[in-house]
């Protein structure tokens, strides 16, 4: 049996690592079933405007530079939406065979803009490195996530957050908040972000990166210039925590090798139902 993925590439041609490793884990996925034959394709959507059709059974909707509001107004934003369009009339439809997505990072703040789930906002500082992620009750039972401990550790990078779940649209899409971030040790009272969204069976989120790996963070880390970057905007203690967290790279491994590979499986075991 073949089934068809696609990674829509957010990045807008800014070097990355993201894409390796997606790719990697859709190598992987492929490999873990004899029966089935998983090919994909990339489209480069925010740098050259290229979407994918409703044509693939998987979506991955990658992390990226900048604004999620960046796309406002632009070709690229209209033909995303256009397909989220599709994608969620097409899985409303019963008789039709699903078509499963997952969103990263800027990716997730979109998507949190697209479904009206709660208020995206610029950080006061970013977020930057291997952070602890908290499940709530829904995602200490979600198929998903169930297998990792509380907290577990995740890659986080961004300068935005979504905020201020609204409970009617959650309420209204049968969606679920998962995740939050970490306490804010310097001032309790700040509210803490969404981390992990279940949309539906089909559709899910992630504000942090499951596709990396320790190979993509020693990238970030070991770099001299990149050390310099963090020490100059969150202190020496700050870049002593983030390297003492590489040392043990299985905590970001367990992330890794449980969170896409579970939403693949799951995926691809639905598909091969029918």
């Amino acid at each position: 049996m073949k089934l068809n993925a696609t990674i829509i590439d957010l990045y807008d041609n800014e070097p990355n690592q993201g894409m390796r490793c997606l790719q990697d884990l859709l190598k992987e996925a492929d490999n873990r079933f004899d029966d089935i034959k998983l090919k994909y394709d990339i489209y480069e959507t925010r740098y050259k405007n290229e979407i994918p059709n409703l044509d693939y059974d998987i979506y991955i909707s990658s992390g990226g530079p900048g604004s999620p509001f960046d796309g406002m107004g632009k070709e690229w934003e209209k033909k995303y939406f256009n397909l989220l369009d599709k994608i969620w009339t097409n899985n409303q439809n019963s008789a039709n065979k699903k078509k499963y997505l997952f969103f990263i990072c800027h990716s997730f703040q979109i998507m949190v803009r697209y479904f009206e789930l709660g208020k995206v906002i610029e950080r006061e500082s970013r977020s930057f490195g291997i952070v602890p992620v908290h499940k709530t009750n829904f995602g200490k039972e979600d198929k998903i996530l169930k297998s990792l401990p509380n907290p577990f550790l995740a890659a986080d990078f961004r300068n935005w957050q979504a905020i201020q779940p609204d409970k009617n649209k959650f309420s209204e899409l049968d969606a679920k908040l998962l995740c939050i971030e970490d306490y804010h040790a310097h001032d309790p009272n700040l509210e803490r972000a969404m981390m992990a969204i279940r949309i539906s069976d089909e559709i899910f989120g992630t504000q942090f990166h499951p596709e990396a790996d320790p190979e993509s963070m020693y990238y970030h880390f070991k770099q001299p210039e990149k050390q310099k970057e963090v020490i100059e905007e969150y202190g020496e203690e700050k870049l002593k925590i983030m390297l003492e967290r590489l040392e043990t790279p299985d905590n970001i491994t367990l992330t890794r090798n449980t969170v896409l590979p579970t939403f693949l499986d799951n995926a691809i075991i639905q598909l091969k139902k029918l």
